[in-house]
């Protein structure tokens, strides 16, 4: 195997740190297996690479930068002085550089941040959406008469479903507005609230700028959870393993006909070239029993350690996890930034 470029290994450090700070130990944790996948993936590829951490101060990217000049930033960057939002901030600034880089441009992670831009501009071209309204911090919290429960209520900038519990399904005025008013003061920021779809719970990854490729959905899926009870992916349904236990939720691959994974593949091709999605990501929708697909939120970026749902969606496609870190790169490399 040939040598590749050099590449920067950007991510989030949780706090202010040191231009030469040492990772290693991070890296041994449960927490950073995602850089640590990634790390050594390049490390088989046989890149020449270094490391860096960004927390709030650009100056050390702007330092690291002219003392290893790479060829290529690998960016796993989702945030900005602990803030979520300003994760699109950050691709601006690689925008600015000139240096090519992995994932999504900030056009497309501004898109998609905001989940009810991206609904409108997926609604506007006629792709089923749940029916939503936004409500700002500053305005009276009072449910819209078009929005009829049961309702979910998130952030409207958060990712991971980040601040989503079983108190995000509400089917009272009073819940309703108690869960918008926790939304504001928790994260400062608009809540979004949208319509409950009842359905399964899909993934499909995504790979390409020109040319996409689709690969297996995912699925999660609730098996001690009843029948009658609301289905969906809180926080700790993604991310908390002695629950998903408890309740049987595990994530897997969707059994489909051949005519839904296609309908679904073409529709999922078509959101990400509507959001002005490049690089790679995830998009989650809802799939009902009438067979209608129903977009929920588009993940540029999303998690790549190996065991979560893009790499292993990527593997049952024909990209193992080294491939697939080598397939970003060289979509990275060939992605032109206007």
């Amino acid at each position: 195997m040939r040598k590749r470029g050099k590449v920067l290994v950007l991510f989030d450090a949780d706090s202010p740190n040191a231009l030469d700070h040492d990772y290693t130990q991070e890296l041994k944790t449960e927490d950073w297996k995602t850089e640590a996948h990634v790390i050594e993936a390049l490390t088989k590829l046989r890149c020449e690479y270094e490391v860096l951490g960004l927390h709030d101060d650009t100056d050390l990217l702007r330092q690291k930068l002219e003392t290893f000049d790479p060829d290529i930033i690998f960016n796993m960057v989702e945030q900005f002085g602990n803030l979520s939002s300003a994760e699109h901030k950050i691709t601006s600034f690689l925008e600015l550089q000139g240096i090519p880089f992995t994932g999504c441009s900030a056009v497309g992670i501004t898109l998609c941040k905001n989940k009810s831009i991206a609904k409108k501009i997926l609604g506007f071209h006629r792709i089923r959406v749940p029916e939503f309204a936004v409500l700002p911090p500053s305005a009276k919290v009072k449910r819209p008469k078009r929005l009829q429960f049961p309702i979910l209520i998130k952030p409207l900038k958060e990712e991971g479903s980040y601040g989503i519990s079983q108190a995000s399904f509400v089917e009272t005025d009073e819940d309703f507005v108690e869960r918008v008013k926790f939304i504001h003061e928790k994260f400062s920021q608009p809540a979004i609230a949208e319509e409950y779809i009842v359905g399964r719970e899909l993934y499909v990854g995504m790979i390409g700028t020109r040319r996409l490729q689709a690969f297996p959905a995912r699925e999660m899926v609730f098996e001690e959870v009843p029948e009658d009870e609301p289905r969906f992916a809180t926080f700790k349904a993604k991310w908390d393993e002695g629950y998903r236990k408890r309740w049987g939720i595990k994530n897997d691959f969707a059994k489909l006909d051949a005519e839904t994974a296609r309908k679904l593949e073409r529709l999922c091709k078509r959101i990400y070239r509507l959001l002005l999605i490049d690089g790679y990501a995830r998009i989650d929708l809802r799939l009902t029993a009438a067979g209608e697909i129903v977009f929920i939120e588009a993940n540029p970026n999303p998690m790549l350690a190996r065991d979560e749902d893009f790499a292993l969606s990527a593997a049952k496609a024909g990209l193992p996890f080294t491939k697939l870190i080598q397939r970003i790169l060289k979509v990275g490399e060939t992605t032109v930034r206007d």
